[in-house]
């Protein structure tokens, strides 16, 4: 079947940085903030996820944009990290330390150094981050954050910002890349459960797992479709948002999707379709579920039982018939 494509769709959130970040996505657009007091610091920044290709010994350039929706200018630290895959949700972990470096993969040794900026008020500022690569840099991904963070004011002062705001960046060095995508998982669950057989269609998902042990991020796409004989019943197109999720090199990601198009009872034929890389590789899986409920299950049961006292009776009544047919011709002679 062919892979289904989506087109873009942009989005602008707010992250907020601990040890872990909300989830990447993507956008250009300003924010329209509602309901916010006159005396709270707030700092918006876009896009919080930036993909870019840069050449072996080549230079190339990032443009975060940080907007101030108060009414006070604000100070701020732009701060080089880098982030690893924190879990399979898709959540990375900023490496917050500034002195440290991720063990692989690692962007912030590519990054030139930023300065601090001023933003005004009920303004924005474009900070344009630096990235040289080296010549003898491998290729494959690398990744790195550029997080925005309070700094003192010329009276020494600290702005109020509640939490630093981050900008995520995924570099890709062409060349030899290493692209392998493995799945892991491709199971019908019901509430969290995994069978063949269910006795409902209620809250079905698929729980989709793939690891990336290539070199490079994948972000696998395709095509769930579920079957009732030669019918196609319902059809899923998994990871078509524009940025799609993807996988970071040497870490695993997983994904819930709903399922539908089930009746009350039937043999259903769950299969999956996904694309990857750059050559275009291809995973195919099929799984067979049944939607048996349990009514059906007793009256099976039921018929089952009913026919073991049928054959039963009959052998009886047979096997005594039998036996008085022998003690009538007994007699006889």
């Amino acid at each position: 079947m062919k892979l289904a494509r989506l087109s873009s769709v942009f989005a602008l959130t707010v992250s907020t940085v601990g040890l872990l970040m909300t989830p990447i996505m993507t956008s250009a657009a300003p924010v329209r903030v509602q309901d916010i007091k006159s005396n709270s610091s707030t700092l918006k920044i876009s896009p919080l996820r930036t993909d870019v290709t840069i050449n072996p010994g080549g230079t190339g350039s990032v443009v975060i944009t940080a907007y101030n929706i108060t009414n006070t200018p604000i100070l701020l630290r732009a701060i080089e990290n880098d982030f690893t895959a924190g879990d399979e949700n898709g959540k990375p972990s900023v490496i917050l330390d500034e002195n440290s470096y991720a063990p692989t993969h690692s962007l912030k040794r590519f990054m030139v150094p930023l300065s601090n900026i001023t933003v005004p008020a009920q303004g924005s500022v474009d900070v344009t981050v630096r990235i040289t690569v080296p010549k003898s840099a491998q290729a494959g991904g690398y990744f790195g954050a550029v997080r925005l963070a309070s700094a003192a004011d010329s009276s020494g002062k600290q702005v109020n910002l509640g939490a630093s705001a981050v900008s995520l960046i995924l570099l890709t060095v062409p060349g030899p890349v290493v692209e392998k995508l493995t799945m892991t998982n491709f199971d019908v669950q019901q509430n969290g459960g995994t069978a063949s057989n269910f006795r409902t269609p209620d809250n079905l998902t698929l729980f989709l797992r793939f690891e990336n042990k290539g070199n490079a991020q994948e972000a696998p796409f395709g095509q769930v479709y579920i079957q009732k004989g030669k019918k196609v019943v319902y059809t899923h197109n998994f990871n078509s948002d524009v940025p799609k999720d993807e996988i970071l090199p040497d870490s695993a990601r997983r994904w819930m999707v709903p399922l539908k198009g089930f009746s009350k009872f039937g043999k259903y034929t769950v299969s999956g379709t996904f694309g990857y890389g750059a050559k275009g590789e291809t995973i195919d899986i099929t799984k067979t579920v049944w939607i048996v409920p349990v009514a059906y299950i007793m009256g099976i049961v039921g018929i089952v039982v009913f026919l073991i006292i049928v054959v039963g009776g009959l052998f009886l009544f047979l096997r005594s018939y039998k036996r008085k047919i022998l003690r009538s011709s007994r007699r006889r002679y």
